[in-house]
């Protein structure tokens, strides 16, 4: 077993602070933490000794009162259907780190017998924990779940080494939200911000702003998550063959251009940290788009006032092609403490439910009317649930809109050290959008110090 335990400390750490920006306090499919990101020694989740369930009873970790949790209730309950003795035993955190921390301790000991049968882990550290601690995490069969019927981008974290380890929960396909209202004040329409090229969006950002003093776009820049976003819609990754790649692709560096264009121009607005984002710019009414994984909607509703204002659309892309991309999201995974007979009904459980099984779409549904859950799971967005209009999008259908995206995402080469470029490409973007534009590096320097310092930082590591 390898035990980088520093660096998995460290990387805790990192992704505590970053993933504060696939979220709010008011639910996320990642993590609606608003810790400093400090590495908790004492994790406040009760350890559990899975061998003193009952037989038909599982118990999990997870995190989000108001997202997560009433999904695996959701499930619970289709399950009982099926087997009305079933109990699952919900262990919450206080975020996603926390589980990180539950995985480190039992990993670093050699002892899984304090983790739960199941736990929920975010997408973008899956394969880190994989690899450092590949011991706590059991395999599941291709037959434990209806693979062909996912997203294969968001597959894609939870398949490690050709195999199947986690079962999606939520979809984290991305929307461009723009206020239609404001659109209109401005000469424009849906139309007009829908299949459009980079430069084209930058017009209609530059008008926004000049004419109403709103900013098209807006982002936390302690947690930038645009650039993934971006790139991803094109089908590009910032690594390539397990090592950091910004600087042999002219479409990286056209796309810094974009961003840096955008600050200067009045259409973006970096934000200092993710509650100015959520708190300042969306909720008061700063913007007049917004774009990340769908879980932003419930931050967006929370101004009623712009019920009926916004609609929904695909995002801008260099060729002008419409784009689509992933942000955000958690998976269900089984554990090393889940034996025997309680490992087949792990997987059973799991298949009926989020894994596509016959509970599968009563589940997604009610998981959405309960907790604002999006399945990538392409039937449920065929349920009356998810066809349903929704008033304060323009009576969009948008959740079946958003599952239809989801299977459009690209598959992009994925990182352990996705939070760590994150980190480095941030600084990138702060130095290209500062002030005074005589201190301004070049983009291609700039994305060449954020290439060599990940790199610099994976040898340091191994790897």
């Amino acid at each position: 077993m390898k035990k980088r335990f520093v660096s998995l400390m460290m990387a805790g750490a990192l992704t505590a602070t970053a993933l504060v920006g696939c979220g709010s306090s008011s639910g996320s499919g990642s993590d609606a933490s608003s810790d400093s990101g400090k590495k908790d020694e004492n994790p406040t989740a009760k350890a559990v000794d899975a061998s003193k369930e009952g037989d038909n009873e599982l118990s999990v970790y997870a995190w989000d009162a108001g997202f997560n949790i009433p999904a695996l209730k959701a499930a619970e309950k289709a399950y009982q259907k099926k087997n009305p003795d079933f109990k699952l035993n919900i262990v919450e955190t206080a975020d996603s780190t926390e589980v990180q921390n539950r995985i480190i301790l039992a990993g670093n000991a050699g002892d899984y017998s304090t983790l739960p049968d199941i736990t929920l882990f975010q997408d973008h550290g899956i394969h880190q924990y994989t690899t450092n601690y590949p011991d706590v995490w059991k395999s599941v069969g291709d037959k434990d779940g209806e693979w062909d019927q996912f997203s294969q981008e968001k597959l894609s974290y939870s398949t490690i080494n050709k195999k199947h380890y986690g079962y999606p929960v939520d979809n984290g396909a991305v929307i461009f939200a723009y206020r239609t209202d404001i659109l209109e004040q401005c000469g424009y329409t849906m139309d007009d911000v829908t299949g459009i090229t980079w430069d084209q969006w930058l017009e209609v950002g530059k008008t926004v702003h000049e004419k109403t003093g709103k900013y098209l776009l807006s982002m936390d820049n302690s947690g930038n998550d645009l650039p993934y976003m971006m790139l991803q819609a094109e089908g590009i990754s910032q690594f390539k063959d397990g090592k950091a790649s910004l600087t042999k692709n002219d479409k990286i560096e056209k796309i810094f251009e974009v961003l840096q264009k955008a600050k200067d121009n009045g259409s973006l607005l970096l934000c200092n940290s993710w509650s100015d984002y959520t708190d300042q710019s969306i909720q008061g009414d700063q913007v007049a788009g917004v774009m990340n994984g769908n879980w932003i909607i419930p931050t967006m509703q929370k101004v009623k006032e712009n019920s009926g204002k916004w609609a929904i659309t695909t995002l801008p892309t260099l060729s002008g092609e419409e784009g689509y991309a992933s942000n955000g999201g958690s998976s269900l995974y089984i554990t090393a403490a889940c034996k025997g007979k309680k490992a087949d009904l792990a997987k059973d459980f799991l298949h009926y439910t989020f894994g596509g099984g016959d509970g599968a779409v009563e589940t997604y549904d009610a998981a959405l009317t309960e907790g604002g859950v999006i399945s990538t799971f392409a039937p449920a967005g065929k349920s009356d649930v998810y066809s349903k209009g929704v008033e304060f999008f323009e009576n969009q259908p948008i959740y079946q809109t958003i599952v239809e995206y989801g299977t459009h995402v690209k598959e992009v080469e994925q990182s352990d050290y996705h939070y760590d470029l994150r980190t480095n490409v941030n600084t990138a973007i702060t130095n290209l959008t500062q002030k005074d534009k005589s201190k301004r590096p070049t983009v291609k320097d700039a994305l060449k110090e954020a290439e060599e310092t990940t790199n610099a930082k994976m040898e340091a590591d191994g790897q």
